[in-house]
């Protein structure tokens, strides 16, 4: 009698997770169709005119040659672009998870009942547009800007420093841009950490420093990996940021995927650059994405 019951009931358990997994396939069903459409076809398009080749006045010739991507990897102003385009990501990223996590864990610990104002006034710069915030730091960075004249004004400097067209002017855009993306990020994984742990670790002599370092720093790092992965994305592929404060000389890789297609008309070298960035985007956060999973499960 007993073995028929406990029959029945891993039939009913099977039964039940197959249900499960059948109503999972419906809802997720949708969303992979549109991915597929809207995602999936268009790079699949994108790489095969990256194998095409280009003649002016012909537009586009049908062709399968890698000449695009020998081009790339052999002309340096392409490979210049590439590597600062990788060595801005790396920066902003790292600036931005030690700027973000302080704030990130004052939110999430905060009792304030200005809570809500505070996550609002971190989400509020998202409302105004990338290029709008751009033309603001160049009122702030310009010769003649607000930070020029005041310290002219203090009499630190006699001639202006040049802020406007420099790397620091690109970094600081982009950091604006992200940071509140990070922040977000990280306090709602902080907000699911018991705060008894925190306590545990002062009660043995832990100093705020050391706790964050040995103890909230680890147990937050999926937030932390997720933040920095969605900051470097973010930063690659930036492209009014670089393109207003960097100016026609700072060139990184999406604005010369612009100047590719909409400047020269230039499909196929413009599908391999913009398969080359969004290549490189992936491998670079699946490896980084690795790495953290191993470190937190070690």
């Amino acid at each position: 009698m007993s073995v028929a019951t406990e029959s029945l009931g891993s039939l009913a358990a099977r039964e039940t997770r197959g249900g499960r997994r059948s109503t999972a396939s419906l809802l997720i069903g949708p969303a992979t169709i549109f991915v597929a459409i809207g995602l999936l076809i268009p790079v699949l398009i994108l790489f095969r005119y990256s194998l095409n080749s280009f003649v002016p006045g012909k537009f586009m010739v049908e062709a399968f040659t890698l000449q695009n991507y020998i081009l790339f990897f052999t002309d340096p102003y392409y490979t210049a672009a590439f590597y600062r385009t990788l060595r801005v990501a790396v920066i902003v990223t790292i600036i931005c998870l030690l700027l973000a996590f302080p704030l990130a864990y004052k939110l999430a610990r905060t009792e304030s009942k200005y809570k809500n104002l505070l996550i609002m006034l971190v989400v509020l710069p998202l409302f105004v547009g990338n290029a709008v915030r751009a033309a603001g730091w160049m009122t702030l960075f310009g010769n003649k800007g607000f930070l020029n004249v005041s310290l002219q004004w203090i009499g630190i400097i006699d001639e202006p420093i040049r802020f406007m067209f420099t790397e620091f002017a690109v970094i600081v855009g982009i950091l604006a841009v992200n940071m509140p993306y990070v922040v977000l990020t990280m306090q709602s994984v902080i907000e699911g950490i018991n705060r008894s742990v925190e306590e545990a670790a002062y009660s043995l002599g832990a100093n705020p420093l050391t706790m964050a370092r040995r103890v909230l720093w680890p147990l937050a790092l999926p937030g932390i990996a997720a933040g920095a992965i969605f900051c470097f994305i973010l930063t690659m592929n930036a492209y009014a940021t670089p393109v207003l404060l960097g100016g026609p000389q700072f060139v990184m890789m999406s604005p010369l995927v612009y100047v590719q297609f909409a400047g020269k008309s230039n499909w196929p070298f413009g599908a391999s650059v913009s398969f080359i960035l969004m290549a490189a985007t992936l491998i670079l956060t699946t490896i980084a994405n690795l790495l953290v999973q191993r470190r937190y499960r070690g």
